[in-house]
């Protein structure tokens, strides 16, 4: 069904394939978990020069990591600690370009220079973050915010 392909075209024209490319991997499928996996898989695949993409999930108390693609993470982040716990704190999209820079960033990946968290809520409930680190320093841009925000909006329909 999927392959690795070159995504081409102008940066819009790329983010509306991984768009349509989200729609048919969740389309039908009713599982958190699947759809998870596979858009952290697409992510992964999608957005050049990041070395994890991937999400944690709000437990009622804490967020707790979910299907990624990358090394091994932190397991358990609290609500206001970090790029992730704050952004879900604040409900807001966080693009940071030094991570070093971010009071009390929680280092799980010591390659990790940049980070765009997005925050998954549903009405007034918070579901979870979408986390995608890079090695660069300043890899994420406002268009980058804006396609996420709009691939998150897309997830929620499905998780």
């Amino acid at each position: 069904m999927f392959e690795n392909i070159a995504y081409t075209g102008s940066r819009e024209e790329q983010y509306a394939t991984a768009l349509s490319q989200l729609k048919a991997l969740i389309h039908d499928e009713s599982d958190r978990i699947a759809n998870l996996s596979n858009a952290s898989a697409l992510l992964k695949q999608f957005l050049q020069d990041t070395n994890w993409t991937g999400f944690y999930l709000y437990d009622g108390t804490e967020l707790v990591l979910g299907p990624f693609q990358g090394l091994p993470a932190c397991i358990r982040i609290p609500l206001g600690k970090g790029v992730c716990g704050t952004a879900a704190a604040e409900r807001r999209t966080l693009l940071i370009a030094d991570v070093h820079e971010f009071p009390g960033h929680i280092a799980c990946d010591a390659a990790s220079n940049s980070e765009i968290v997005v925050p998954l809520v549903r009405g007034d409930e918070l579901i979870g973050v979408i986390d995608i680190d890079s090695p660069l320093k300043n890899r994420f841009d406002e268009q980058d915010q804006q396609f996420l925000e709009q691939f998150a909006t897309i997830l929620l329909e499905a998780i």
